[in-house]
This record gives structure tokens, C-alpha cells and sequence, in this order.
């Protein structure tokens, strides 16, 4: 449940300034530990913000406003008419998540602004300054000169103070958010997703994204020049970008703030200027792990479709549920299981039945084997983009879901548009996958979105929207001509991709080669490094994604059994952007730690110290590490397994092989433990 521990608010500076009066000198709000100041000047009657850490310029002054469609833009021509000022403090409780409380701590400045000429009409600004970053906002009030109207272009700008280094993906490509970062100069961006990291000379961190995304397009950002990003908001097929009435608030553009990489990592800004919970129980929401009928599909070894290769069997999933039953997973996803599937299905969206299994797949039997076991089915809904087929199916689709005990639903959305050829992260897509969750939650049912928008925090709003895609995950491994996902790859999504919330990246490939699947691709890692992705890549719902036979007589296996997916604690050790990343995490539900290292192409060794143990307990150190061999290219399969005693006063010495990663788990040990050990 959503639980406040504290919470204070102080609201004041109330300022009244009559039109046609003087405009006032530049009005600002600092963090709560004073190192971040916002501060908004009108220039010639335009808005501009600018941001400044420890007094030095971190944003040039950028303009705001919007152009309107059949409307004069509302950017020039204005003076403030009022201000207020105002600081909150709280500690909230996420029912589940990388931590458990999260503060939410900042000082905010409102500004009211009117157009000096007709008609008159008023925006207002939001600014929230945090001490990890700050997040505004415009609100369009309710008026009578602006009722109803479609945006043509948010003017919000973010004018860099320099080239910075920055790691990016292209927007508008017929992927999504499915590409491999690119590492440039600032200079060379041209439109991109967000989140977009950044590092300026000084070495400072930034993050630009949005939270609270809703009933709004998706921002892209553009570069106009001289090191300025503009929002690009991804249009309606007629050129507007959003179509609304008053009043109206945009979701928060967010500039996360940090002097060191980690701490991008450990900020939940996003999560902050979400609002709080509004399901009244939350106690059927509940994170696990799950294997599945799926990787197969990707291998071509079975097949989506009915058939001879088809996998969604009856006799199949019943070998996965026994599997997930004596392994302790909570649930089997199964693919392909439903009508629609055969024939060209990525361009057939409007043949798909969510509620009509293949003959060979007798679901009601399975639901019920499921729950005898103590597991409990995935329901698999793709949509091919057949978006009104879908949602005419909605009710059914969870109905009949909900009365199988299926309470975890993996969406699809493979394709680049929907019909009408409206862009999937435009208004249009962003009011359905808000339906899509609000309809979830009416029937208990918790979500993993693939080809999804992008997370903006609504997890928060609503818990039941787990984890999704939104990245290039380990499927193009199996089948992409570039040879799958490079050694760094999963070294950049902590800094990138996952910075916006969980990612369902689908780890733990123990057949790295599958030579005689897929002769021409590969996993590029090691074994060891599968086995930290479960702490690196976080996400509530979390797979062994390989065929369940690959698992047998597997001793590193036992790491999968063992690693929870909900958190304490999280804590990050190491980070360099693309190089190397180490976390430690704690397990929400009991005492041990784990430790996830990975690195990229180059080998390397890390020194962890343990002090987060709790002192005077001494613990068991359960290490899955490359072999003194390893290495992806040459010998992914090399791993050690051994164990050691460690207290809090302990360091670790991490070596990762090229390509490679380790983990950890940290138990308290046994006194019969401690005793064999110290021989």
C-alpha cells in the first residue's frame, strides 16, 4: 500500500502584480540543500528558464510557450501576473521497487503569466527544484479565450551550455526505442528519445525526460542549433501535436542533476511528480519471476503459429508449469496460444481473438494444473497495432483472464504505426496504453508492455504497471543481423534506458551459442555476466527467459532460484557510462544482499567494499564469477563457483572477464557455516 512516513508543506510568497504595472526582476527557486537555483526571466515579453548548480550556468536561458493551431501562440507578449512559492517534504512507501521509501523532497515556484494584448489569456509555470535534478511544468487554466484548441509545437527549450558528451537512440525509426545507443557530441544530435544522458566537460551528469505522461504526446527532442534541444512532440496524422481543452496541465519535463554516474542511477525524480497511488488495494500486486514459452519462438524453434512447430501446446506448458513448480517461479508466459497468429500476424492485428485458444492448447486445463501447483498461467495479448480490435476486446480479454486465475498479462504492440498510420507515441497511443492499465486494474491484473511508450512513473499512480520493453532487449541476440547485442550494450541501459523505470530485458541464456538454432548469432557474454543481469536490470517481473532444458544440471542456476526481484535497498558501487556498473541491492523480504558487476568488451577488476552489511554479522558469500579463462568471445561458458565468509569490514575483489560480469549473494552465514569455513 501507499504509505506517507513524514510529510510537511510550507506554502508561501504570494505575489500579486497588477497588469500593465512594472514586470519584476527574475523570480527563482533553489533546491532544498541550496546547490540548484531555477530561475525565469521574461525577455521581451517571452518566458525564459535557466539553471545554475553551485552558481555556475548548467541550462543557457531557454524560452517556453506553444504555438496553437488557428490561434496566435501563446510565447510573447507576456508579463507575470502573480507567484507563489512553496516547499514539501515526505518519505512515501512503493509496494514494491527498487527501494522500499523514497523522500520527496523540494521547493516549487508557480508563476502565473497573462498576455499583455488580447485576448488576455493565461499559462501558468510549475517549476519543482529537487536536490537531484528539477522537473516543470506549464497549466493551462480554465478560460474562456482558451477552451478548446490543438498544440502545434511546445516551445520548451533546453539550451545547453556546451557539446556535451551524450548517449543517445534516434526517434521516429520504424523500431521504436529498439537501437543501440550512440555515444557524440551534444552538437550532432538530431532528434532523439529521452531519456538523453549527458556528460559536460566539468563532469557533471544530466538526464532530460518527462514524468507523468498522460493524455499528451510523447517528447522527442530536437536539435535547432547552437547546442539548443527543443521538445518535438510526436504528432496526430493531421500535423497537431495535442489535441486538449482547459484546463490542461503537460506532463513534467525532468532534468536530473548528479556529479557522479551512480547517482542518476539512485534518483527517483521521475517517480516523485507522479501522483500517489490510486488503487485502494494493492495487496494482489505482487512481483516475480517467470519462465516461459517464448525464446523458442525467437530461435525458430517453435513457432507463434499453429503447425507442426507450434509452441503453445498443451503438453508443452504443462512440462514448463512442473518446471516453474520445482524451481519456485510464480508464473509460465506462453506465446502464441490464441487465434490470430497465422499467416503474416505483424500486418493482421484485426484477427487476433484474446479470449480463443488454439485447439491444442486447452487453457482451462492448464489454468487449472497451474494453480494445483501453486503457479499461475501469463496471458500473452499481441495486437499487431490492430488497436480498435483490441480495445473492442478489452473487457472480455481481462473478464476471461480474471475468471483463469491469469493475474500477469504481457502486451504487444509490434509495428511502427497504428491505422490510420497514427505514430505509436503520440496522443492517440498514449490514451490507450493509459486504458489498457486503468482496464488492468479493474480486474486485477498486472501488466508487462512490449512496444510500449515509454515509462514516465505511472507505476506509481497505478502499481499494476509492472514493467515493460522499451529497449532493445536480449531477443535481437537470437536473430538480428548485426550480430545481436554488443558487450556494452547492457553497460549503457542503467544510464539510459532504465533511468525512466523497470525493463523486462529478459535475462539468464545459458546456451550462449545455439549453434545449430541459430548458427549465425550468438549471446555476446558470458555466463557469469547472465547471471548479474538479475541484479543490474531491474524489473518486478523477471524472466529465465532460455528453453527450461538448457537450465538442467546447471549449478549456476541456483543464482536464478535464489535472486528475489524486489527491493530494500539499492545501492550502486561502481559506474563508468558504457565501461562498468556494480550494484548491491537488498532483498525486501529478508536479510541477504546481492552484488551484480558487469563490464563491457574489456576486462577488468573491482574492488567492492561491504560496509552496507550490517556490522557484527557475518555473512556467507555465495560467488558466481568468470573463470580464470572466460571471456565472451573464446570461452563464455568458464565460471567459478565458490564460497567465502565476509563481515561489513570486507572487500571483494571482483574480476570480470572481457564481455563477462559476477554475482553475489550475501547470507548470513550459519554458525556450522562459519565453523567449516574457518578451518
Amino acid at each position: 500500500m501507499h504509505v506517507r512516513i513524514y510529510k510537511f508543506a510550507l506554502w508561501a510568497g504570494l505575489s500579486a502584480i497588477a497588469a500593465g504595472c512594472t514586470a519584476p526582476g527574475p523570480l527563482q527557486v533553489s533546491s532544498p540543500n541550496g546547490e540548484l537555483t531555477v530561475v525565469l526571466t521574461l525577455q521581451e515579453g517571452t518566458p525564459h528558464y535557466r539553471i545554475e548548480l553551485s552558481g555556475r550556468p548548467l541550462l543557457a536561458p531557454s524560452r517556453l510557450g506553444f504555438s496553437f493551431k488557428n490561434a496566435a501562440a501563446l510565447r510573447e507578449n507576456l508579463e507575470i501576473a502573480a507567484s507563489s512559492s512553496s516547499s514539501f517534504d515526505e518519505t512515501w512507501e512503493q509496494p514494491w521497487g527498487e527501494v522500499r521509501h523514497i523522500r520527496n523532497h523540494y521547493n516549487q515556484l508557480r508563476v502565473e503569466l497573462k498576455e499583455t494584448q488580447q485576448p488576455g489569456r493565461r499559462l501558468d509555470i510549475v517549476f519543482r527544484a529537487f536536490d537531484d535534478g528539477v522537473g516543470f511544468r506549464y497549466e493551462i487554466p480554465e478560460q474562456e479565450n482558451l477552451n478548446d484548441f490543438e498544440i502545434m509545437d511546445e516551445h520548451t527549450e533546453f539550451a545547453l551550455t556546451g557539446a556535451h558528451r551524450s548517449w543517445w537512440i534516434p526517434a521516429y525509426g520504424i523500431e521504436r526505442y529498439e537501437y543501440l545507443y550512440r555515444e557524440t557530441p551534444a552538437d550532432q544530435i538530431e532528434v532523439v528519445h529521452t531519456p538523453l544522458t549527458m556528460e559536460t566537460k566539468d563532469g557533471i551528469f544530466l538526464s532530460i525526460h518527462e514524468a507523468a505522461l498522460a493524455d499528451y504526446a510523447a517528447m522527442t527532442l530536437k536539435n535547432t542549433g547552437g547546442n539548443v534541444l527543443e521538445a518535438d512532440l510526436v504528432p496526430w496524422l493531421d500535423g497537431s501535436k495535442v489535441k486538449g481543452s482547459s484546463p490542461l496541465k503537460t506532463p513534467w519535463r525532468t532534468i536530473q542533476v548528479a556529479r557522479k554516474p551512480g547517482d542518476l542511477i539512485t534518483s527517483y525524480l521521475i517517480l516523485n511528480l507522479n501522483e500517489p497511488n490510486r488503487l485502494a488495494d494493492v495487496s494482489w500486486i505482487e512481483p516475480g519471476k517467470y519462465v516461459g514459452i517464448w525464446w523458442g519462438m525467437h530461435l525458430g524453434v517453435y513457432s507463434w503459429a499453429s503447425g507442426e512447430k507450434h509452441g503453445a501446446t498443451t503438453a508443452r506448458t504443462k512440462k514448463y508449469i512442473d518446471f516453474a513448480a520445482e524451481n519456485g517461479f510464480a508464473g509460465v508466459l506462453v506465446e502464441g496460444w490464441n487465434e490470430g497468429w497465422d499467416g503474416d500476424w505483424m500486418v493482421n492485428g484485426h484477427k487476433f481473438k484474446f479470449s480463443t485458444p488454439y485447439p491444442d492448447y486447452d487453457i482451462e486445463e492448464l489454468s487449472r494444473y497451474a494453480a494445483e501447483k501453486g503457479v499461475r498461467l501469463i496471458g500473452h495479448h499481441e495486437t499487431s497495432f490492430g488497436i480498435d480490435n483490441y480495445e473492442s476486446q478489452l473487457d472480455e480479454a481481462f473478464a476471461f483472464a480474471q475468471r483463469l486465475g491469469i493475474n500477469r498479462i504481457k502486451t504487444g504492440y509490434v509495428g511502427n504505426r497504428v491505422k490510420p498510420k497514427q505514430w505509436q507515441h503520440g496522443q492517440y497511443m498514449v490514451r490507450h496504453y493509459r486504458k489498457v492499465v486503468e482496464k488492468a486494474a479493474e480486474y486485477g491484473i498486472m501488466l508487462n508492455v512490449h512496444e510500449p511508450i515509454k515509462d514516465t512513473g505511472i507505476r506509481r499512480t497505478y502499481p499494476n504497471m509492472m514493467t515493460r520493453e522499451g529497449g532493445r532487449g536480449m531477443e535481437y541476440s537470437a536473430w538480428s543481423g548485426d550480430g545481436g547485442n554488443p558487450p556494452d550494450h547492457t553497460v549503457l541501459l542503467p544510464f539510459t534506458r532504465m533511468l525512466s523505470g523497470p525493463f523486462d530485458f529478459t535475462p539468464g541464456i545459458f546456451d550462449l551459442l545455439f549453434e545449430e538454432a541459430k548458427p549465425d548469432n550468438r549471446v555476446n557474454s558470458t555466463l557469469a555476466k547472465q547471471l548479474a543481469y538479475y541484479v543490474v536490470i531491474y524489473s518486478p517481473m523477471q524472466m529465465a527467459a532460455d528453453l527450461i532444458e538448457n537450465y538442467s544440471g546447471q549449478p549456476a542456476f541456483q543464482f536464478i532460484r535464489d535472486v528475489p526481484c524486489d527491493w530494500e535497498e539499492t545501492l550502486v558501487l561502481h559506474a563508468q557510462i558504457g565501461d562498468f556498473v556494480t550494484f548491491a541491492r537488498k532483498d525486501r523480504n529478508g536479510p541477504d544482499w546481492y552484488i551484480g558487476s558487469i563490464t563491457d568488451e574489456n576486462a577488468r577488476s573491482l574492488e567492492a567494499e561491504l560496509a552496507f552489511l550490517d556490522a557484527g554479522t557475518r555473512y556467507l558469500a555465495e560467488i558466481y564469477a568468470d573463470g580464470p579463462h572466460g571471456d565472451w568471445q573464446g570461452n563464455p561458458y568458464d565460471i567459478e563457483i565458490r564460497r567465502e565468509l565476509v563481515d561489513s569490514s570486507s572487500k571483494l575483489t571482483l574480476r570480470l572477464a572481457a564481455g563477462g560480469g559476477q554475482a553475489i549473494r550475501l547470507r548470513p552465514a550459519t554458525e556450522q557455516e562459519i565453523a567449516e569455513l574457518s578451518k
